[in-house]
C-alpha cells in the first residue's frame, strides 16, 4: 500500500502561529488506522528497537533512518531535527517524540509526529526516497501584510532561493533573509528529509511553496507548510538559530 495513502487523518489544518519563536512544541500527528499490531507481537518489538535506534543515532548529525525486522514484521522509520537546533535540543526532541508516538499511536502500523524541532515517522511500508505530500498541515499568522502583492512576491522569491540551495546540500536545509525595504526583513527556512534526492527535495519544496495561497491567504506575515517529506517557514522576525 502506498505510504501517501497511509493515514486517514489527512485533513489539512490551518493553525494560528504565535508572533513569538516557539519552543520544541508538539505541532501535530497522524496515525495509520488501516492496520494495527497486537501487543507484544514481533512487529511491536521491531518498532521499539527501531525507535530506540532513531533516538540514539539522530542527534549525531540531525538525521537518521533505518528499519528493524524481517518480511511482514519489518518496520521502517526516520527522524529529522530542524537544521539549526543544537545536538542537545535534537536529542531531547527525538527522545520525546519516540516516547510520545507510542502513546499517540499505541497499536498503529504507521505514524508521523511533528515537533517544532524535529519530526519522527515510521511505517510498515518502505517509504524511503518517496515524496509524501499527502500528509501535511498548514500554520499561519493572524496578521495580514500591508502590501500583500509585494510581500508574497518577496516570500516566494526567498523560499524559492532557499529551496534551490537546500536541494544542493547534504543537509537538505537552508535558511536566509530577504530585505523588505527599510529596516524590515523577512526570514525563511526550508528543509527536506534526507532520504530524498536533491531533485526530489527541490520538487517537494516547490510544490509546497505553490500552496502559499492555501496556507497563508492573501498575505499573512508568517506561515508554514509542513509535509512529511519537506517543510518551509517564513516570518518577519528571526525565529531560527543564527538569524
Amino acid at each position: 500500500m502506498a505510504y501517501s495513502k497511509l493515514f486517514s487523518l489527512i485533513s489539512i489544518a490551518v493553525i494560528l502561529a504565535l508572533h513569538t519563536p516557539m519552543a520544541a512544541a508538539q505541532l501535530r500527528y497522524f496515525c495509520a488506522n488501516f492496520a494495527t499490531f497486537h501487543p507484544n507481537s514481533r512487529f511491536e518489538k521491531n518498532l521499539n528497537t527501531l525507535l530506540g535506534n532513531l533516538s540514539s543515532n539522530t542527534p549525531r548529525n540531525g538525521y537518521s533512518s533505518g528499519f528493524a525486522g524481517k518480511c511482514t514484521d519489518r518496520v521502517y522509520g526516520l527522524a529529522l531535527c530542524r537544521g539549526d537546533v543544537t545536538t542537545e535540543e535534537c536529542k531531547k526532541c527525538v527522545a520525546d517524540a519516540t516516547t510520545r508516538i507510542r502513546q499517540l499511536c499505541p497499536n498503529n502500523n504507521g505514524g508521523i509526529l511533528w515537533y517544532d524541532n524535529c519530526e519522527l515517522k515510521y511505517s510498515q511500508d518502505d517509504f524511503f526516497g518517496e515524496i509524501d505530500s499527502a500528509n501535511k498541515f498548514y500554520m499561519a499568522h493572524w496578521e495580514d501584510a500591508k502590501d500583500p502583492k509585494a510581500f508574497m512576491q518577496k516570500t516566494r522569491d526567498l523560499l524559492t532561493r532557499l529551496a534551490d540551495k537546500a536541494a544542493m546540500l547534504k543537509s537538505s536545509y537552508a535558511a536566509g533573509v530577504e530585505n523588505l525595504g527599510g529596516t524590515n526583513t523577512l526570514y525563511g527556512l526550508v528543509q527536506c528529509t534526507r532520504d530524498l534526492s536533491g531533485e526530489d527535495c527541490k520538487k517537494c519544496l516547490y510544490d509546497a511553496i505553490a500552496e502559499l495561497p492555501q496556507c497563508c491567504g492573501t498575505a499573512k506575515i508568517g506561515g508554514r507548510v509542513i509535509e512529511a517529506s519537506c517543510n518551509f517557514r517564513y516570518e518577519t522576525y528571526p525565529f531560527y538559530n543564527g538569524a
